[in-house]
């Protein structure tokens, strides 16, 4: 069954609301600060690996200022068609307060023509709507939008800082932990913020964080399976090393494996969410009759790739 003792994931639960519980990028929240205490913010542009607080960053920005806020995920609304009817919609009718906040989401996502009219909206609409995007890769995004916006790369806070924060969770939940357990789980999911947390929550059984060495192993070959599932290798060369990094794993219990791809679906299937929880499902249930696991959940890793490569 997928999901954990909680109904909440703990990255939505915790997810800072102010500037003064978001962790790290001093230099670029100085700035933001007086943002704010203006009341006037820019067209935004925040870059960074996935789980450094990109998306954190921009709804405290959206939350903190007199605006109404659209949120759009780039990931599944990508096209020329959204930007012309859902946001020039949303730009265009009157509003009751200073700003319209547009946060376009995973905006490295959107289409070459999609961006284009983007880039037509933000200057039709300057004196009273503002984008805020995000992106992994800020090549992505082309020049004209750029140069409309104050571009911020957002770098992961270090791991004492990660380490004081998953502290000060624990703590608030009263959950007990071992600090080696606690540095084995930072140290397979960082720099992902939210890989590290997922990471947490899944090892907490009766108010304890417990992990082991079979566990370790786990975490370690299922980071580095999301690793291969998010890059830009082919689909031939990713199978090539998944195969061997199921091999060289030892990991013959892939029970875990469903569960942590199902958590990891935002870092490795955006725009094909819905369909690799059907394979994620459909292989779960599989999972109890298949007589050789490993060729099993090799079959699942196969679907997943045509799915997203």
């Amino acid at each position: 069954m997928f999901g954990s003792q909680e109904n909440t994931l703990w990255v939505e639960k915790f997810r800072p609301g102010t500037l003064d519980g978001y962790v790290g990028n001093e230099h670029i929240i100085d700035k933001v600060k007086l943002y704010l205490k203006s009341g006037d913010v820019p067209h935004l542009l925040f870059y960074g690996g996935a789980g450094t607080g990109k998306t954190t960053l921009a709804k405290i920005i959206a939350n903190n200022v007199d605006a109404d806020i659209m949120y759009i995920n780039a990931s599944d609304e990508n096209n020329i068609d959204t930007v012309r009817t859902k946001i020039k919609s949303y730009a265009s009718t009157v509003g009751f307060k200073r700003w319209k906040i547009v946060i376009l989401d995973e905006a490295d996502y959107m289409t070459p023509n999609g961006q284009a009219a983007l880039r037509n909206l933000m200057e039709t609409f300057s004196k009273t709507t503002r984008f805020i995007l995000t992106c992994n890769y800020v090549e992505k995004i082309i020049d004209p939008i750029q140069s409309r916006c104050q571009v911020f790369g957002i770098t992961p806070p270090n791991k004492k800082e990660v380490a004081h924060r998953i502290v000060s969770i624990l703590d608030e939940l009263q959950v007990s932990y071992d600090n080696k357990d606690l540095v084995t789980i930072i140290n397979a999911g960082y720099p992902d913020i939210r890989r590290v947390l997922n990471g947490c929550q899944r090892q907490v059984i009766d108010g304890v964080l417990t992990i082991d060495a079979t566990s370790v192993m786990q975490a370690n070959y299922m980071s580095k399976l999301t690793d291969i599932l998010q890059s830009s290798r082919d689909k031939k060369a990713a199978f090539k090393d998944v195969r061997q990094l199921i091999a060289d794993s030892k990991v013959r219990d892939f029970s875990a494996l469903h569960k942590y791809l199902f958590d990891e679906l935002d870092n490795y299937a955006k725009g094909h969410i819905a369909s690799v929880i059907l394979i994620l499902a459909e292989s779960q249930y599989q999972d109890s009759f298949a007589v050789d696991k490993e060729l099993h959940i090799m079959s699942t890793i196969v679907k997943i790739l045509n799915e997203i490569k």
